[in-house]
């Protein structure tokens, strides 16, 4: 992969996996524009975690507007001048309707989604990070944010699964899967040289990236 030509790379993985710490390093590393998502911005996020059947519906309308608008502001920007480093994509929009909405919540959202239309640009390249629910469930609660403390094991490992399956069928732009497992791209730099390393020796479309493969 030539990757002086990469103008907009995603991060992407479930909640807990390292995906906004890993585009903030990388964008450092690349002196890229950094796009990040703004949960803490979402007034029903923490009901929403509290009493999930009650504030999915505006949890998740919410956060449609929200990557909607930063999805418009993606399309303005000029890619071919500086490389964009996001921690979110557009499709893992749909992936949380269906995974946390009622059937007619669900009819409703897809009405909305349909109705705005949002669009952004291909990706140059995914990184799809990857984790075992023990460890994104450590995680989150090594971080520690107090209106994420209720998220069970179980939502974890679902929400992963989702993941998987959403992954399983997209084709848009190269992905190198990540696991993390072993990883530590907060306080240890050489993995993330590791990292780099390898999305500069990609040859195929979808690829893998663990510990080992550094060796």
């Amino acid at each position: 992969m030539d990757t002086q030509q990469l103008r907009y790379v995603v991060v992407e993985g479930p909640i807990g996996v390292g995906k906004t710490s890993l585009a903030r390093r990388l964008a450092g590393k690349l002196g890229a524009e950094l796009l990040l998502e703004a949960p803490a911005e979402n007034p029903f996020l923490a009901r929403f975690y509290a009493e999930p059947a009650r504030f999915a519906l505006p949890t998740q309308l919410n956060f449609l507007f929200q990557r909607a608008d930063q999805v418009r502001a993606l399309a303005q920007l000029n890619l071919f001048s500086r490389t964009v480093v996001a921690d979110f994509m557009l499709d893992k929009d749909p992936l949380f309707a269906e995974l946390n909405l009622a059937e007619d919540e669900l009819s409703l959202y897809r009405r909305l989604y349909a109705h705005l239309q949002p669009q952004a640009p291909r990706p140059d390249l995914v990184i799809a990070l990857q984790a075992s629910t023990d460890t994104l469930l450590a995680r989150v609660r090594q971080r520690a944010i107090r209106y994420e403390q209720p998220i069970a094991a179980e939502y974890l490992a679902r929400l992963t699964d989702a993941y998987t399956r959403l992954f399983h069928r997209y084709d848009a732009a190269p992905v190198l899967f990540v696991n993390t497992d072993g990883l530590n791209f907060v306080d240890n730099a050489e993995h993330l040289d590791w990292l780099w390393q390898h999305v500069q020796k990609m040859r195929g479309e979808r690829e893998f990236f663990n510990v080992s493969t550094s060796d």
